[in-house]
């Protein structure tokens, strides 16, 4: 069965739904500014969510979350990447994660695994990951919004669009988002 499964699934498909539709608004050249105040820019916190999930879900079930290979440090290093470099890293750690979630069932929901040592169950290391992505695909949006400014394409309700939206919700469920969120050019 997977219910549950299915559900934390189709978050994770919302989220990085977000963060591509965020990272396409915004010119190439953009991609490595810093965020405002400094922050990290939009190519190092996408860098680091890959980095993250590759680590975390490659050998999910038996192999420890934070590999040996991974550098997180180097997440956070300033780089220039073309679209293309950063599209396919990012996209190799969505793989990582969505090939693990393709096999887990709401029976593995109790095992045990481990991340740096630490033993959590599979739900909790799912919630704390789905909660690790959504914070960082947040600052992606942020981002990528400042970046923008007035030509910035809203990924949910746009100002102005809450009654409108409250007389037919259509994008309460995750799949229901995502779906509008690959097909959306007026971000209303």
């Amino acid at each position: 069965m997977r219910s549950v499964m299915s559900s934390v699934e189709a978050e994770y498909r919302r989220y990085k739904a977000l963060a591509d539709r965020a990272m396409s608004q915004i010119p190439e050249a953009e991609l490595a500014a810093p965020g405002p105040g400094g922050g990290n820019s939009v190519a190092i916190m996408a860098w680091h969510i890959a980095g993250n999930l590759l680590s975390r879900f490659t050998e999910f079930l038996t192999t420890d979350g934070e590999k040996p290979w991974r550098m997180r440090e180097e997440d956070f290093a300033s780089r220039a990447v073309t679209r293309e470099e950063l599209a396919k890293h990012w996209e190799s750690g969505w793989d990582a994660l969505f090939a693990t979630l393709s096999g887990l069932a709401d029976e593995h929901l109790g095992r045990v695994i481990t991340i740096r040592g630490v033993e959590l169950r599979v739900d909790e290391a799912l919630h704390r990951s789905l909660a690790h992505v959504s914070y960082h695909v947040g600052q992606i949006v942020y981002v990528a919004r400042a970046i923008q400014g007035s030509e910035w394409q809203f990924l949910s309700i746009a100002p102005g669009g809450s009654e409108s939206y409250s007389r037919d919700p259509t994008r309460e469920r995750a799949d229901e988002h995502r779906s509008h969120l690959d097909g959306s050019t007026d971000g209303k």
